[in-house]
Protein backbone atom coordinates (compact mmCIF):
# COMPACT_ATOMS: atom_id res chain seq x y z
CA UNK A 1 0.00 0.00 0.00
CA UNK A 2 2.69 2.47 0.64
CA UNK A 3 3.98 1.34 -2.51
CA UNK A 4 0.92 2.42 -4.30
CA UNK A 5 0.42 5.60 -2.65
CA UNK A 6 4.09 7.11 -3.19
CA UNK A 7 3.19 5.70 -7.34
CA UNK A 8 0.56 8.17 -7.02
CA UNK A 9 2.40 11.09 -5.59
CA UNK A 10 4.79 10.66 -8.02
CA UNK A 11 2.32 10.77 -10.65
CA UNK A 12 0.26 13.39 -9.08
CA UNK A 13 3.75 16.08 -8.79
CA UNK A 14 4.64 15.09 -12.65
CA UNK A 15 1.01 15.85 -14.02
CA UNK A 16 1.50 19.09 -11.83
CA UNK A 17 4.61 19.94 -13.36
CA UNK A 18 3.63 19.01 -16.97
CA UNK A 19 0.82 21.70 -16.64
CA UNK A 20 3.41 24.14 -15.60
CA UNK A 21 6.49 23.51 -18.21
CA UNK A 22 6.27 25.40 -21.33
CA UNK A 23 5.77 23.62 -24.16
CA UNK A 24 8.78 23.84 -27.00
CA UNK A 25 6.88 23.31 -29.43
CA UNK A 26 4.39 26.46 -28.59
CA UNK A 27 7.66 28.56 -28.10
CA UNK A 28 8.91 27.44 -31.68
CA UNK A 29 5.27 28.37 -33.31
CA UNK A 30 5.76 32.10 -31.01
CA UNK A 31 9.55 33.13 -33.51
CA UNK A 32 6.76 33.13 -35.91
CA UNK A 33 4.96 36.06 -35.20
CA UNK A 34 5.79 39.27 -36.89
CA UNK A 35 3.61 41.80 -34.16
CA UNK A 36 5.59 42.53 -31.29
CA UNK A 37 3.16 42.57 -28.73
CA UNK A 38 1.14 39.12 -29.97
CA UNK A 39 4.59 37.47 -29.84
CA UNK A 40 5.55 38.88 -26.24
CA UNK A 41 1.72 37.33 -25.74
CA UNK A 42 2.45 34.03 -27.21
CA UNK A 43 5.60 33.41 -25.07
CA UNK A 44 3.40 34.48 -21.66
CA UNK A 45 1.01 32.15 -22.66
CA UNK A 46 3.42 29.44 -23.28
CA UNK A 47 5.15 29.97 -20.52
CA UNK A 48 2.53 30.08 -18.52
CA UNK A 49 3.50 33.68 -17.36
CA UNK A 50 0.04 35.34 -17.59
CA UNK A 51 -1.38 33.02 -14.95
CA UNK A 52 1.55 33.86 -12.19
CA UNK A 53 1.57 37.48 -13.25
CA UNK A 54 -1.21 38.94 -10.46
CA UNK A 55 -3.00 41.86 -12.19
CA UNK A 56 -1.52 45.40 -11.17
CA UNK A 57 -3.38 47.57 -9.26
CA UNK A 58 -3.28 51.61 -8.27
CA UNK A 59 -1.48 52.35 -5.28
CA UNK A 60 -3.49 54.45 -2.74
CA UNK A 61 -2.82 57.46 -1.90
CA UNK A 62 -0.28 58.69 0.55
CA UNK A 63 0.29 62.00 2.88
CA UNK A 64 4.24 61.72 2.47
CA UNK A 65 4.50 63.94 -0.18
CA UNK A 66 3.95 67.34 0.50
CA UNK A 67 0.50 68.29 -0.14
CA UNK A 68 0.38 65.21 -2.94
CA UNK A 69 -3.31 64.55 -2.29
CA UNK A 70 -4.25 67.89 -3.49
CA UNK A 71 -6.43 66.28 -6.38
CA UNK A 72 -9.47 68.65 -7.07
CA UNK A 73 -11.97 67.65 -9.77
CA UNK A 74 -14.54 69.78 -10.86
CA UNK A 75 -16.34 66.82 -12.07
CA UNK A 76 -16.38 65.11 -8.38
CA UNK A 77 -16.71 67.15 -4.75
CA UNK A 78 -14.66 69.49 -4.28
CA UNK A 79 -15.59 69.89 -0.66
CA UNK A 80 -14.76 65.99 -0.28
CA UNK A 81 -11.24 66.46 -2.59
CA UNK A 82 -10.06 68.56 0.48
CA UNK A 83 -12.08 67.61 3.56
CA UNK A 84 -11.98 63.72 2.98
CA UNK A 85 -15.79 63.34 4.32
CA UNK A 86 -17.56 60.61 2.74
CA UNK A 87 -16.28 57.03 4.14
CA UNK A 88 -14.54 55.94 1.30
CA UNK A 89 -11.94 59.25 1.19
CA UNK A 90 -11.05 58.87 4.47
CA UNK A 91 -7.38 59.28 4.76
CA UNK A 92 -6.28 59.02 8.02
CA UNK A 93 -4.47 61.23 10.28
CA UNK A 94 -1.78 63.79 10.23
CA UNK A 95 -1.32 63.81 6.33
CA UNK A 96 -0.22 67.13 5.50
CA UNK A 97 -2.99 69.11 3.44
CA UNK A 98 -3.46 72.51 1.50
CA UNK A 99 -5.67 74.71 3.55
CA UNK A 100 -5.78 77.87 2.05
CA UNK A 101 -3.83 79.17 -1.41
CA UNK A 102 -0.21 79.60 -1.12
CA UNK A 103 1.20 82.02 -3.44
CA UNK A 104 3.56 84.85 -3.81
CA UNK A 105 3.41 88.44 -5.30
CA UNK A 106 6.18 90.34 -6.13
CA UNK A 107 3.91 93.21 -7.03
CA UNK A 108 1.23 94.19 -4.62
CA UNK A 109 0.04 97.73 -4.47
CA UNK A 110 -2.21 99.90 -2.84
CA UNK A 111 -4.30 103.38 -3.41
CA UNK A 112 -3.87 104.52 0.29
CA UNK A 113 -1.20 103.82 2.05
CA UNK A 114 -2.06 102.89 6.52
CA UNK A 115 1.04 105.18 7.77
CA UNK A 116 -0.12 105.80 11.60
CA UNK A 117 -2.26 103.40 12.08
CA UNK A 118 -5.26 103.87 14.78
CA UNK A 119 -7.54 102.22 17.26
CA UNK A 120 -9.77 103.02 19.75
CA UNK A 121 -7.88 101.96 22.42
CA UNK A 122 -5.28 104.96 22.94
CA UNK A 123 -2.87 102.28 23.53
CA UNK A 124 -2.71 100.93 19.74
CA UNK A 125 -2.52 104.31 17.92
CA UNK A 126 0.42 105.20 16.38
CA UNK A 127 1.33 108.69 16.43
CA UNK A 128 4.74 109.16 14.12
CA UNK A 129 4.34 106.92 11.12
CA UNK A 130 6.99 105.39 8.71
CA UNK A 131 7.19 106.05 5.04
CA UNK A 132 5.82 103.78 3.31
CA UNK A 133 5.92 102.68 -0.34
CA UNK A 134 2.91 102.23 -2.03
CA UNK A 135 4.09 98.99 -3.47
CA UNK A 136 4.90 96.13 -1.83
CA UNK A 137 5.06 92.26 -1.98
CA UNK A 138 2.93 90.17 -0.39
CA UNK A 139 3.19 85.70 0.19
CA UNK A 140 0.75 83.43 2.11
CA UNK A 141 1.51 79.82 3.50
CA UNK A 142 -1.54 77.99 4.82
CA UNK A 143 -1.82 73.89 5.81
CA UNK A 144 -3.75 72.13 7.60
CA UNK A 145 -3.88 67.82 9.33
CA UNK A 146 -6.16 66.51 10.26
CA UNK A 147 -5.54 64.87 14.27
CA UNK A 148 -8.79 62.79 15.15
CA UNK A 149 -10.50 60.79 12.47
CA UNK A 150 -14.01 59.81 13.54
CA UNK A 151 -14.96 61.59 16.95
CA UNK A 152 -18.47 60.18 16.54
CA UNK A 153 -17.98 56.87 15.70
CA UNK A 154 -17.81 57.45 11.79
CA UNK A 155 -18.97 60.61 12.21
CA UNK A 156 -16.56 63.79 12.60
CA UNK A 157 -12.92 64.58 11.96
CA UNK A 158 -11.30 67.19 13.72
CA UNK A 159 -8.90 69.65 12.05
CA UNK A 160 -5.76 71.71 13.02
CA UNK A 161 -5.24 74.85 10.41
CA UNK A 162 -2.35 77.46 9.88
CA UNK A 163 -2.38 80.10 7.98
CA UNK A 164 0.16 83.15 8.13
CA UNK A 165 0.37 86.02 5.42
CA UNK A 166 3.11 88.46 4.93
CA UNK A 167 3.53 91.70 3.48
CA UNK A 168 6.97 92.95 2.38
CA UNK A 169 8.18 96.31 1.97
CA UNK A 170 10.79 94.52 -0.67
CA UNK A 171 11.36 97.67 -2.39
CA UNK A 172 11.24 100.76 0.40
CA UNK A 173 15.30 100.60 1.03
CA UNK A 174 15.24 103.73 2.51
CA UNK A 175 13.69 101.76 6.01
CA UNK A 176 15.86 98.78 4.89
CA UNK A 177 12.99 96.77 3.12
CA UNK A 178 10.90 95.53 6.61
CA UNK A 179 8.02 93.50 6.71
CA UNK A 180 5.63 95.81 7.20
CA UNK A 181 2.56 93.12 8.32
CA UNK A 182 2.35 89.38 9.35
CA UNK A 183 -1.00 88.14 10.19
CA UNK A 184 -0.73 84.64 11.83
CA UNK A 185 -3.47 82.38 11.92
CA UNK A 186 -4.23 79.32 13.45
CA UNK A 187 -7.55 77.28 13.89
CA UNK A 188 -9.10 74.02 15.14
CA UNK A 189 -12.10 72.79 13.91
CA UNK A 190 -14.54 70.23 14.12
CA UNK A 191 -16.07 69.09 10.43
CA UNK A 192 -18.76 66.73 9.90
CA UNK A 193 -20.18 65.13 6.19
CA UNK A 194 -23.82 66.11 5.71
CA UNK A 195 -26.37 65.27 2.41
CA UNK A 196 -28.59 67.64 1.88
CA UNK A 197 -30.37 69.30 -1.00
CA UNK A 198 -31.06 73.48 -0.74
CA UNK A 199 -32.10 75.30 -3.64
CA UNK A 200 -29.87 73.14 -6.25
CA UNK A 201 -26.84 72.60 -4.01
CA UNK A 202 -25.42 70.23 -2.10
CA UNK A 203 -25.02 70.69 1.04
CA UNK A 204 -21.59 68.83 2.40
CA UNK A 205 -20.14 70.06 4.98
CA UNK A 206 -21.27 71.51 8.45
CA UNK A 207 -18.46 72.40 11.31
CA UNK A 208 -17.68 74.62 14.30
CA UNK A 209 -14.41 75.53 15.18
CA UNK A 210 -12.55 78.29 16.95
CA UNK A 211 -9.83 80.69 15.67
CA UNK A 212 -7.01 82.88 16.84
CA UNK A 213 -5.75 85.43 14.40
CA UNK A 214 -3.09 88.19 15.64
CA UNK A 215 -0.13 90.18 13.68
CA UNK A 216 2.19 89.00 16.90
CA UNK A 217 3.68 92.88 17.64
CA UNK A 218 4.00 95.26 20.36
CA UNK A 219 1.80 98.22 21.12
CA UNK A 220 0.50 100.58 19.69
CA UNK A 221 1.00 98.04 16.38
CA UNK A 222 -0.37 95.52 18.21
CA UNK A 223 -3.46 93.76 16.53
CA UNK A 224 -5.48 90.36 17.90
CA UNK A 225 -8.74 88.89 18.38
CA UNK A 226 -10.36 85.40 18.81
CA UNK A 227 -13.28 83.67 17.55
CA UNK A 228 -15.96 80.48 17.04
CA UNK A 229 -16.62 80.39 13.16
CA UNK A 230 -19.44 78.18 12.13
CA UNK A 231 -18.55 76.69 8.61
CA UNK A 232 -21.59 75.49 6.46
CA UNK A 233 -20.26 74.32 2.72
CA UNK A 234 -22.66 73.96 -0.19
CA UNK A 235 -21.50 73.06 -3.87
CA UNK A 236 -22.40 71.38 -7.51
CA UNK A 237 -20.18 71.13 -10.61
CA UNK A 238 -17.29 72.94 -10.60
CA UNK A 239 -18.49 75.58 -7.50
CA UNK A 240 -18.21 75.53 -4.18
CA UNK A 241 -19.88 78.25 -1.72
CA UNK A 242 -18.62 78.48 2.27
CA UNK A 243 -20.93 80.80 4.70
CA UNK A 244 -18.55 81.34 7.52
CA UNK A 245 -20.60 83.19 10.43
CA UNK A 246 -18.64 84.25 13.52
CA UNK A 247 -19.07 85.53 17.09
CA UNK A 248 -15.86 87.02 18.87
CA UNK A 249 -14.80 85.83 21.93
CA UNK A 250 -14.96 89.17 24.25
CA UNK A 251 -11.64 91.12 26.35
CA UNK A 252 -11.58 93.80 28.06
CA UNK A 253 -11.28 97.12 26.83
CA UNK A 254 -8.16 97.67 28.44
CA UNK A 255 -6.56 94.65 26.71
CA UNK A 256 -8.39 95.21 23.99
CA UNK A 257 -6.22 96.20 20.82
CA UNK A 258 -9.13 96.25 18.44
CA UNK A 259 -12.28 96.77 20.11
CA UNK A 260 -14.67 97.61 17.36
CA UNK A 261 -12.80 95.21 14.50
CA UNK A 262 -16.18 93.45 13.71
CA UNK A 263 -17.66 96.74 12.64
CA UNK A 264 -15.10 96.64 9.87
CA UNK A 265 -13.51 92.93 9.39
CA UNK A 266 -17.29 91.79 9.67
CA UNK A 267 -19.17 89.43 11.57
CA UNK A 268 -18.94 86.72 8.76
CA UNK A 269 -17.44 86.18 5.43
CA UNK A 270 -19.28 84.66 1.91
CA UNK A 271 -16.84 82.42 -0.15
CA UNK A 272 -17.37 81.56 -3.46
CA UNK A 273 -15.29 79.84 -5.46
CA UNK A 274 -15.27 78.44 -9.49
CA UNK A 275 -13.49 76.21 -11.61
CA UNK A 276 -13.40 75.86 -14.98
CA UNK A 277 -10.99 75.34 -17.96
CA UNK A 278 -8.43 75.22 -15.49
CA UNK A 279 -8.74 78.40 -13.94
CA UNK A 280 -9.93 79.19 -10.38
CA UNK A 281 -11.37 82.26 -9.76
CA UNK A 282 -12.40 83.11 -6.26
CA UNK A 283 -14.73 86.06 -4.05
CA UNK A 284 -14.60 86.57 -0.62
CA UNK A 285 -17.51 89.15 0.75
CA UNK A 286 -17.26 90.13 4.38
CA UNK A 287 -19.42 92.43 6.10
CA UNK A 288 -20.11 94.17 9.82
CA UNK A 289 -24.15 93.13 9.30
CA UNK A 290 -25.00 96.31 10.71
CA UNK A 291 -26.29 99.41 9.00
CA UNK A 292 -25.67 103.60 9.14
CA UNK A 293 -22.32 104.39 10.99
CA UNK A 294 -20.80 100.60 11.83
CA UNK A 295 -21.69 99.04 8.18
CA UNK A 296 -18.44 98.35 6.50
CA UNK A 297 -17.39 95.91 4.93
CA UNK A 298 -14.67 94.70 1.99
CA UNK A 299 -14.36 92.17 -1.39
CA UNK A 300 -11.28 90.20 -2.61
CA UNK A 301 -11.57 88.72 -6.04
CA UNK A 302 -8.77 86.20 -6.74
CA UNK A 303 -7.96 84.52 -10.30
CA UNK A 304 -5.62 81.61 -10.44
CA UNK A 305 -5.15 80.32 -13.91
CA UNK A 306 -2.52 78.56 -15.70
CA UNK A 307 0.86 79.35 -16.87
CA UNK A 308 3.02 76.82 -18.58
CA UNK A 309 3.66 73.20 -17.05
CA UNK A 310 2.90 73.12 -13.53
CA UNK A 311 3.62 77.37 -13.25
CA UNK A 312 -0.10 79.19 -12.25
CA UNK A 313 -0.50 82.71 -12.71
CA UNK A 314 -2.37 84.40 -9.60
CA UNK A 315 -3.81 87.88 -9.64
CA UNK A 316 -5.54 89.21 -6.28
CA UNK A 317 -7.94 92.70 -6.40
CA UNK A 318 -9.09 93.88 -2.65
CA UNK A 319 -11.05 96.77 -1.97
CA UNK A 320 -12.71 97.84 1.59
CA UNK A 321 -11.43 97.56 5.34
CA UNK A 322 -8.94 94.73 6.81
CA UNK A 323 -6.88 93.59 3.92
CA UNK A 324 -4.72 92.72 6.92
CA UNK A 325 -5.34 93.18 11.07
CA UNK A 326 -3.20 96.40 10.98
CA UNK A 327 -5.30 97.87 8.42
CA UNK A 328 -8.52 96.38 10.09
CA UNK A 329 -10.01 99.71 9.81
CA UNK A 330 -8.38 101.37 6.93
CA UNK A 331 -10.09 101.54 3.57
CA UNK A 332 -8.40 100.76 0.79
CA UNK A 333 -8.21 98.96 -2.57
CA UNK A 334 -5.69 96.81 -3.68
CA UNK A 335 -3.92 94.82 -6.66
CA UNK A 336 -1.53 92.08 -6.81
CA UNK A 337 0.02 89.50 -8.99
CA UNK A 338 2.11 86.45 -8.71
CA UNK A 339 2.23 83.12 -8.40
CA UNK A 340 0.47 80.72 -6.95
CA UNK A 341 1.68 77.55 -5.36
CA UNK A 342 -1.23 75.44 -4.35
CA UNK A 343 -4.74 76.88 -5.44
CA UNK A 344 -8.22 75.99 -3.34
CA UNK A 345 -9.08 73.24 -5.13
Amino acid sequence: MIRAAASATFLLAAATAGAQAPDPLDIRACKAIESDSQRLACYDSATHRDEMAPAATPSPATGQDMFGLETGDPQRSLLDSRWELAPESKLGTFNLRGYQPIYIMPLFATSDRNETPHSPNPNNTVTVGEPLDSIEAKFQLSFKTKVWQGVFGDHGDVWATYTQSSRWQLYNSDISRPFRETDYEPEVMLVFDTRYRAFGWDGRLLGIGVNHQSNGRSDPFSRSWNRVIANIGFEREGWSVMLRPWWRINESFDSDNNPDIEDYMGRGELQVLHIGDANEFGLLLRHSLRSGADSHGSARFTWSFPVAGNLRGYLEAFTGYGESLIDYNHRATYLGVGVSLLDWY
